[in-house]
């Protein structure tokens, strides 16, 4: 049986914030365990919660000790989607439906921009889901890198189940994952549970495990192998993944040869080349 890792926080997370609803660990070196941290709410998405992700994958981002990241929720399930009573208490008072609407704006963007933070954030975000993934959920995963479920987990675009339109990344992202107009329709339309086989049969994750704690220890593993290369090229590769995503072949040649034109000059090349992975850390 392999040997399942164990925090060793004390040592690698000297000086980064305190967050209340997120908890994070470096279970292994370079490696770091960001947990949605509400388990007696089911990883509800509270306004507190959003904010802490925003600043959590962007001090991530820039943290030099940093090279690989694992999203998971602490408790029984992944997350419940958004915390609805505290939603509720931040729509606007205001009896003019501009001032409304204009303060809805400004909110409903800086949520969006919570979870592109992820996207955005230069360390490979790999997101481990077991059980349920639920709503915003959903949008908080498909801005991951990676998708690792467990046997029993299922996602759910709840939106019109409530009334709404998915606002915050699915709708989105979501397309360009499956690369199946129809399936994406049928699943944000119908908010139906979208079980392991058929997440897996989709192309919605990768790997299946078969509990919580075998996706997470395959998590920490595939995060592991990540942060043992260089980080130049690791960076390298998700910042033209993400470009190429949204551009043309040829705009994402372009760009790849631009960043490769700076990169191949420096030291890590050479490294990889001769065997070694002795890599530094950016500055």
């Amino acid at each position: 049986m392999l040997q399942r890792f164990k925090p060793i926080k004390a040592i690698c997370l000297r000086g980064l914030a305190t967050y209340n609803f997120l908890k994070v660990e470096t279970p292994v070196p370079k490696v770091y365990n960001v947990q949605l941290n509400r388990p007696e709410k089911r990883n509800a998405l509270s306004m507190e919660m959003w904010h802490e992700i925003t600043d959590c994958f962007t001090e991530l981002s820039n943290n030099t000790d940093c090279r690989a990241i694992v999203l998971s929720g602490n408790g029984k399930l992944f997350c419940a989607g958004i915390d609805l009573s505290a939603f509720l208490q931040v729509i606007p008072k205001q009896p003019d439906p501009a001032h409304k609407s204009l303060y809805l704006l400004d909110l409903i963007k800086k949520l969006q921009s919570a979870f592109t933070s992820l996207e955005k954030c230069k360390k490979p975000v790999i997101a481990a889901i077991h059980n349920a993934c639920v709503g915003g959920g959903v949008d908080l995963v498909t801005a991951a890198d990676i998708r690792l479920i467990s046997s029993d987990s299922f996602f759910q675009v709840k939106e019109v189940d409530l009334g709404i339109a998915a606002d915050v990344g699915t709708l989105q992202r979501l397309p360009k994952i499956l690369g199946n107009q129809s399936a994406v329709s049928e699943i944000c339309l119908t908010a139906r549970r979208v079980y392991a086989d058929e997440v897996m049969r989709l192309g919605i994750a990768s790997r299946v495990y078969t509990d919580k704690a075998s996706l997470l220890d395959g998590a920490l593993r595939l995060a592991k192998d990540i942060a043992s290369k260089s980080p130049v090229a690791v960076q390298g590769t998700k910042a033209n993944l993400v470009y190429s995503r949204n551009h043309s072949v040829e705009e994402g040649l372009h760009h790849v040869a631009l960043w490769n034109s700076a990169m191949i000059l420096g030291n890590d090349p050479v490294v990889a080349m001769t065997g070694g992975n002795d890599f530094d850390d950016p500055s």
